[in-house]
């Protein structure tokens, strides 16, 4: 599916939007309940990769195919290697089948775990033979994927001893670890994260507890992109969202000030809103904890004819696609000066946007959605729009919503 996208060019607007639960808050909970199932979870995500972690939970014996979905490939595979009794087939995309997971692998076969790669060592897909794990000590790479600590975290309290985590070396992406313990925590789970060392008690039990998943702020982000490319006095606002957020990615509501966006909470709502015309020249980001958003940025600051220097981008070269490598190329289409290293990104100020260019989306969600804001800059194309559902399956009626002309082409 290919989507043409425009608006009008003095684009001011006021509207609400109610978005789906975060995937990140929705797939966590998703394999808690499968370890207790007195777990009940509201507001989950419609997300493709929600459904699909859904659906591996449960598959007891043979193929589990997660398709893009790599928090369920690192969540799946910790969980099914504490399962007793269940033996699966984990395999995914052939672009997963690229991305590594060694290191997960590595840390469970340390705890006991029967794993073992079906063709290349160090990527899926992989078979799991699920074991009673009584071991409780191991240590990861500290500067990975957050995934890959959470993944472990999750299955701790099901462990008959728990698990005690080193983590070796600096650690990043921080929020998205403290979001996995305070969920443990919200199900009567004890933990502690000092230093480097994580430790996580183990829990047999866990009584009837209903929790409710916030909305995801990554999605937000494509709301702040278009208030901050917006008229003076664009305002949207968001549901469901909480001021105390688990989200690393609620950082949007500091960092798009730089672009003169407000936020205002009000109850369970976000209220953005365009308060001034942009007056930073170039501004610079260190996104370690929140890389997600990423693209979203970099695109605001194309849009908005800003330089920036966004720092803390190790883990998108692992991502559905090699992130930065696709940010400079589409950007580049539209006439962007943009340098990327194996870690950062650096645009250069520009004043023009090529029209009508087509942005191809790498089987990457967030490309797609990342680039739409600009349709308030000039008319785009989207490839491969369909895309967005691995996150965000309403994104383009949404769009629709906040009067951005989309045709289908």
């Amino acid at each position: 599916m290919k989507l043409h996208l425009s608006t009008q060019s003095n684009y001011k607007i006021q509207k609400d939007i109610r978005i789906t639960g975060s995937k990140s808050e929705s797939n966590r909970l998703l394999l808690l309940q499968a370890l207790y199932p007195t777990i009940e979870i509201s507001n989950v995500s419609n997300s493709d990769d929600a459904q699909v972690m859904a659906k591996g939970l449960g598959i007891s014996n043979g193929e589990v195919d997660i398709h893009h979905a790599g928090t369920a490939m690192r969540f799946l595979t910790a969980y099914f290697a504490s399962q007793e009794g269940k033996e699966v087939v984990l395999t995914g995309s052939k672009r997963m089948t690229e991305r590594p997971i060694k290191v997960l692998v590595e840390a469970l076969q340390d705890l006991g775990a029967d794993i073992s790669y079906v063709n290349q060592e160090g990527y899926p897909p992989i078979k799991i033979t699920g074991k009673t794990l009584v071991k409780d000590k191991v240590s990861l790479p500290a500067n990975i994927s957050s995934q890959y600590i959470s993944a472990l975290l999750l299955i701790a309290p099901s462990l008959e001893n728990g698990i005690e985590l080193e983590l070796v070396g600096k650690i990043t992406s921080v929020p998205y670890i403290k979001m996995t313990l305070a969920l443990l925590s919200q199900i009567g789970v004890n933990s502690s994260f000092n230093g480097n060392i994580v430790k996580v008690a183990p829990k047999k039990e866990v009584g009837k507890t209903a929790l409710v998943v916030e909305s995801d702020w990554s999605s937000a982000s494509y709301f702040y992109s278009i208030v901050a490319m917006g008229k003076v006095g664009t305002e949207v606002s968001l549901s469901a969202y909480k001021k105390d957020s688990l989200q690393g990615d609620s950082v949007l509501s500091e960092i798009y000030t730089s672009f003169g966006v407000s936020t205002t909470y009000k109850e369970n709502t976000v209220i953005l809103k365009k308060e001034e015309e942009n007056k930073n020249n170039k501004v610079t980001f260190d996104l370690s904890n929140a890389p997600d958003i990423a693209q979203t940025i970099a695109v605001t600051c194309f849009g908005l004819g800003v330089a920036c220097h966004l720092t803390g981008l190790h883990t998108l070269k692992i991502k559905e696609t090699d992130r930065l490598e696709a940010l400079k190329a589409e950007l580049s289409k539209l006439g962007a000066q943009i340098s990327v290293t194996d870690k950062t990104l650096t645009l250069e100020a520009s004043g023009t946007i090529n029209n009508e260019v087509a942005i191809d989306t790498y089987n990457d969600h967030r490309m797609a959605m990342a680039f739409a804001p600009l349709a308030l800059k000039t008319s785009i194309l989207i490839n491969d729009a369909e895309v967005v559902s691995k996150s965000y399956p309403d994104f383009w009626k949404d769009m629709e919503t906040l009067e951005i002309n989309v045709k289908n082409i």
